[in-house]
């Protein structure tokens, strides 16, 4: 079983997370292995708020053109979890 820091990688930081903070939605980059109960157990215990609803999409890695080599260059696939919290609760990460 992984730990919670190993499901829940980064929060997302971009004008569409920011304008959902509002209504108690955050953003976060997961593992890609990781399920929704996973997600929400982790989300949980790291930062001690209820959980409502876990949303995920999983995003293909682009292809790149790599000028040194001249080769075509994949990034890599990642995971988000879009996650609703409960009533009034909010993580401080978040907050200015």
């Amino acid at each position: 079983m992984k730990h919670a820091r190993q499901i829940v990688i980064e929060p997302i930081v971009s004008e569409k997370s920011y304008a959902l903070l509002d209504q108690g939605v955050y953003t976060f980059r997961v593992a890609n292995d990781a399920n929704k109960i996973q997600i929400r157990q982790a989300i949980e215990e790291i930062f001690k708020v209820r959980v409502r609803d876990v949303n995920t999409l999983n995003r293909k890695g682009k292809q790149k053109n790599d000028r040194r080599s001249r080769t075509q260059v994949k990034r890599p696939d990642t995971k988000r979890a879009i996650v609703t919290l409960v009533g009034d609760d909010r993580i401080p990460l978040f907050e200015s």
